[in-house]
């Protein structure tokens, strides 16, 4: 097992009431001790890769997870992809077979970079790209944006709905998303709003590719009928990329943008439709990647303080995937704990009904990436 090295203050994990999964219906076994379980290596179930991880807990205690199934290379769209979920009813301990939500029949038609949230209602949305390439995209040819369905906690799925004109291009309900060839969700949590006037609205952070350029911009969209229709922010991020939200305790919404460099963000006090002044957390400078944002703490809920974590790579190098923790609803960092030293990329973080954190990392120490599942206990303080 590879070290892990954790700060005792992070994991005093007493959690809020309406962030925590409620009445969990599943034994999950001996839930004090971190353990690890590969899900994906290269050349499982007949692929020569897999990517792009996603994993969010369900409000009964379930784990649902989804990635991509990279058949024939490691490539982005517009490869030949699958997306595929596995669920775990014991914490992370076993997992099901793979179940495919969207199947890729060839260059051009395949689907990817998944990104999971749970309506109120119980529906699990799974929002992903398809078709053609991000930065090959344009009005003629484009990448397409879908969202699938689950009403059974992710055994299965509805046929994907084409929404992309309903967020970008010269259809687009918002007319500045006029002026962009390209959009994709960003993989990994999405966000069900929990306070105030808005709560049960979902939403997820998209780039968008600007015409004639290959600079994206980041916008936020939303639904507030489960996600049956979508609506698109205002402008939340000029220069963005794959991007992260979380709901502050006054009600306020945070995003996290990928950057190359000091990690951006900006902040929204009317459940996402607009946004203040950018700008960088200096304390996360980073390679490049996507990462994942969570909340552990909420005073609002009962808790002694507000802690969030934000999982990134500690490296201008795809390299130790990391853990940063703040206490003050994201107004600064710190490192609190290396995931993976070593060479790795892209991560979802999810809070279990214990307290616990878990994480899904894609680790690369042989070149190709294979998908780990991490368990971290409430009251773990240094494992080495």
């Amino acid at each position: 097992m590879n070290k892990i090295l954790l700060v005792a203050s992070v994991l005093l994990l007493c959690i809020g009431c309406k962030e925590k999964p409620t009445d969990p219906v599943n034994e999950v076994g001996d839930t004090t001790t971190a353990f690890e379980v590969c899900l994906f290596q290269p050349g499982d179930y007949g692929s020569q890769n897999w990517r792009i991880p996603a994993v969010l807990c369900l409000d009964d205690g379930t784990l649902l997870m989804t990635c991509d199934r990279r058949k024939n290379n490691e490539s982005d769209l517009p490869q030949d992809i699958d997306i595929v979920c596995r669920r775990s009813s014991d914490g992370g301990r076993t997992w099901s077979e793979p179940t495919t939500i969207a199947e890729g029949t060839g260059y051009k038609q395949g689907y990817g970079d998944a990104a999971l949230v749970q309506c109120s209602n119980g529906d699990i949305i799974c929002a992903f790209a398809g078709h053609n390439g991000y930065f090959q995209s344009n009005e003629s040819d484009p990448i397409r944006t879908f969202v699938c369905r689950s009403t059974d906690g992710g055994q299965t799925w509805s046929e994907k709905t084409d929404v992309t004109f309903q967020l970008w291009g010269n259809q687009s309900i918002n007319p500045v998303c006029n002026n962009y060839r390209a959009c994709f969700f960003s993989s990994g949590n999405g966000l069900r709003l929990r306070r105030g006037d808005k709560a049960g609205r979902i939403m997820f952070a998209v780039p968008m590719l600007r015409k004639n350029t290959n600079v994206s911009d980041n916008y936020v969209v939303f639904s507030d009928d489960n996600g049956h229709t979508w609506q698109v922010s205002d402008l939340a991020y000029s220069g963005g990329d794959e991007a992260k939200l979380m709901e502050l305790v006054d009600g306020r919404i945070l995003l996290s943008t990928r950057q190359n460099g000091a990690r951006g963000y900006n902040i929204s006090t009317d459940g996402g439709e607009t946004w203040g002044t950018q700008g960088h957390w200096t304390e996360m400078t980073t390679n490049a990647c996507n990462g994942d944002m969570m909340r552990v703490m909420a005073t609002d809920c009962g808790d002694s303080c507000n802690l969030l974590m934000h999982s990134l790579p500690n490296s201008m190098e795809r390299r130790n995937v990391s853990l940063f923790v703040s206490r003050d609803e994201g107004q600064s960092w710190r490192h609190a704990m290396t995931l993976f030293d070593g060479p790795s990329v892209y991560s979802s973080l999810s809070l279990l009904p214990n307290g616990g954190v878990g994480i899904m990392l894609e680790q690369n120490p042989d070149g190709a990436c294979e998908i780990w599942f991490r368990y971290l206990p409430p009251s773990q303080i240094t494992v080495q």
